[in-house]
């Protein structure tokens, strides 16, 4: 078995951590590879000299955001992602640290599912397209005033928004901006996404909620500078005034690995710190 291994330099004790991962799998008779520039820094492979296609999975060693920069970085790789969590809210790096080596072992045990989930995609003015795990988001990027957005869902036009922006998050990124933004929470299997704007000039506007195969078109109206496009915080790219874009249902899937140790809504309870009791005071 092959194992890819992406530690975080950003977060403490990072590498030193990952040396002892390669060390656990290397006990294992399981090679580990990594990038080039941090392999030899904890005991993997290079990356560069793998066969690819021989990686059963990837690891990521930080918090949601390392875990999408692999998915972008590595979309190549056709390997699900473990995601070990060095951060502090991590919805999709739901291992935690001190329970790490448990859960490798239910890795290798077969202890898991593979959850597929939806992605989505848009392309720019020059053709350059964008694929999201997590969201879409329109922000009005250098312009000082709310700007006005117009939507249309499979060609029927829905509502002018005058706001910061709108994300557009599958039920997976559900729990990042769209949630800070007042969205809802999907759970993560869904087949939908959900429209949120970004403070909104009016507490009339809501978020929506729809099935993934629709189609939503955003036309930028305001006659100001360019505004942000950009995926999963990301990849990106400017829509000038009066430029359209369509987003829609990316025809790549995010393959998560999901152990069984693992509850979603434990790790929402956590997370989001609710302080609900099962049992009457």
């Amino acid at each position: 078995m092959l194992i890819a291994l992406f530690p975080n330099e950003k977060k403490k004790h990072s590498f030193d951590l990952a040396h002892e991962i390669c060390q656990f799998f290397s006990k294992q008779n399981i090679s580990v590879v990594a990038e080039d520039e941090k392999a030899k820094k904890i005991g993997a492979l290079p990356l560069s000299k793998a066969d690819l296609k021989k990686i059963k999975f990837l690891i990521s060693m930080g918090g949601d955001g390392t875990l999408l920069r692999i998915a972008h970085q590595f979309s190549h790789i056709d390997a699900p992602i473990l995601g070990i969590n060095l951060g502090h809210l991590g919805f999709m790096a739901d291992v935690p640290a001190e329970d790490i080596y448990p859960c490798l072992t239910d890795l290798l045990n077969g202890e898991f599912n593979i959850d597929e989930r939806i992605m989505l995609e848009t392309a720019g003015p020059d053709g350059k397209v964008l694929h999201a795990v997590n969201d879409i988001v329109l922000h009005r990027g250098l312009n000082y005033s709310l700007i006005k957005l117009s939507i249309h869902i499979d060609g029927v036009y829905v509502n002018t928004f005058v706001a910061d922006g709108i994300v557009i998050a599958t039920p997976n990124g559900s729990t990042a901006y769209s949630l800070a933004a007042g969205g809802p929470i999907l759970s993560p299997g869904l087949d939908a996404m959900v429209i949120t704007p970004i403070c909104p000039h009016t507490i009339s506007n809501r978020p929506i909620v729809l099935p993934a195969d629709h189609q939503i078109q955003i036309e930028y109206l305001s006659p100001y500078e360019p505004i942000d496009v950009r995926a999963d915080g990301i990849d990106a790219f400017d829509l000038p005034t009066l430029g359209k874009i369509i987003v829609k249902r990316s025809t790549k899937l995010f393959k998560i690995v999901h152990l069984k140790r693992n509850d979603y809504f434990s790790t929402l309870r956590t997370k989001l710190g609710w302080s609900g009791k099962l049992t009457r005071e």
